[in-house]
């Protein structure tokens, strides 16, 4: 492990302290309902239960065996986990594992978005489909015309997804219908973010989007030197982005104009940023987990892992949640980057995490495996 550390954190702390300090009240039960959850940031501010003391005493909860590889991250909403295969979409018993119901799509599937009795997933059979999260009967299905990576964002009954026919797609989240579409140059890997009535979204030609999120026209774009298949973040007016060419991107949200930029030692591919109380944290192929002050993206510390870092980072309660292609699973101090926890995978756990009222869930792609970790 190499951690670094500079002086600067003591003063963004502080700053961060009251800037990140505005956010909303917690709820009973609030959930982690989409892939990046609120803006796109992977920060659960409401966990409790674990934190820097404590979570190394994580172990295994329960495991359950799918039908094919979990490369897409869960979705938890109302108790139960909503997680694709390459041919299914499951729902689990948050605390036991136990299968609710699963639907044939037959194609690998997206990360889930869950929204009022909703689950929402995009597949590569070229469909975004919408079940009933109760009993997992088809409400709908969409067809982009060509497969689909990107993880759909429902936000104010609109379903925002990308598309391999290099496409951003609004759907409207009851029905189905088309509201608008935006033609990119290339294939949208990237999950949308909505903020402030504004799509984010990265895209195979290089590019950075922001459009309008009721018409779809375009806001502004940003060029980066290489393909954006990551999911940007956005937090307090700014949003982060890593690229293929490697570097973590800051762009001003409303202008697009490059506020900072940071260079990793290899691709930003998979990893998309967790953006937590002033911090960016994010993986790259350099088998490196970065965390970057937000305001001026000075390194704050690096932790080296075995492998590449495909992986996005969770934040929750101080500590920082990741995997790695070394078949490892994380959990980081996110003040310092000390290693307070791991668990060995049978093979690359390239799913994202999520954390929730004490519980780390994680697919794999080793045995076909959901992961659900809680304390002893």
């Amino acid at each position: 492990m190499k951690t670094v550390r500079i002086l600067v954190w003591i003063l963004c702390a502080c700053f961060a302290s009251v800037a990140w300090g505005q956010q909303p009240t917690c709820g009973v039960d609030t959930p982690w309902a989409e892939f990046h959850r609120q803006n796109m940031m992977r920060w659960n501010r409401c966990e409790r239960v674990l934190n820097i003391n404590n979570v190394g005493n994580l172990a295994l909860k329960w495991g359950h065996r799918t039908s094919g590889p979990v490369q897409t991250s869960p979705a938890v909403a109302n108790g139960v986990v909503y997680v694709g295969d390459n041919s299914d979409v499951y729902a689990l018993k948050a605390s036991t594992g136990a299968k609710l119901w699963s639907y044939p799509v037959t194609a690998a599937i997206s990360s889930p978005a869950v929204a009022n009795g909703v689950v929402y997933v995009s597949s590569q059979d070229g469909r975004v489909y919408a079940l009933n999260a109760r009993a997992g009967t088809l409400l709908w299905s969409f067809s982009t015309r060509n497969f689909g990576e990107s993880s759909p964002t429902v936000a104010n009954g609109v379903v925002y997804v990308g598309s391999s026919d290099n496409n951003v797609y609004a759907l409207n989240a009851k029905t189905g219908a088309l509201l608008w579409s935006y033609a990119t140059n290339f294939f949208v890997y990237s999950s949308p973010a909505v903020a402030n009535g504004v799509v984010y979204v990265g895209a195979g030609d290089y590019k950075v989007y922001a459009l309008n999120a009721s018409t779809g026209a375009l806001l502004w774009s940003y060029t980066t030197g290489n393909s954006v298949y990551t999911s940007p973040a956005v937090a307090n007016g700014v949003v982060y982005v890593g690229s293929v060419d490697g570097n973590v991107y800051a762009l001003h949200a409303d202008t697009g104009v490059l506020l900072w930029s940071y260079a990793t030692g290899d691709s930003v591919y998979h990893s998309s940023p967790a953006v937590a109380n002033g911090v960016v944290y994010i993986g790259s192929e350099d088998s490196n987990v970065y965390a970057l002050d937000a305001d001026i993206g000075a390194l704050l510390w690096i932790y080296t892992t075995g492998g590449f870092v495909h992986s996005s980072p969770a934040v929750a309660n101080g500590v920082v949640y990741v995997g790695s292609d070394d078949k490892n699973l994380y959990a980081l101090n996110a003040s310092t980057g000390a290693k307070l926890w791991s668990y060995p995978t049978g093979q690359e756990p390239e799913s994202s995490p999520v954390v929730l009222n004490g519980v780390v869930y994680i697919g794999s792609l080793d045995s076909k495996i959901v992961y659900a970790f809680g304390l002893k």
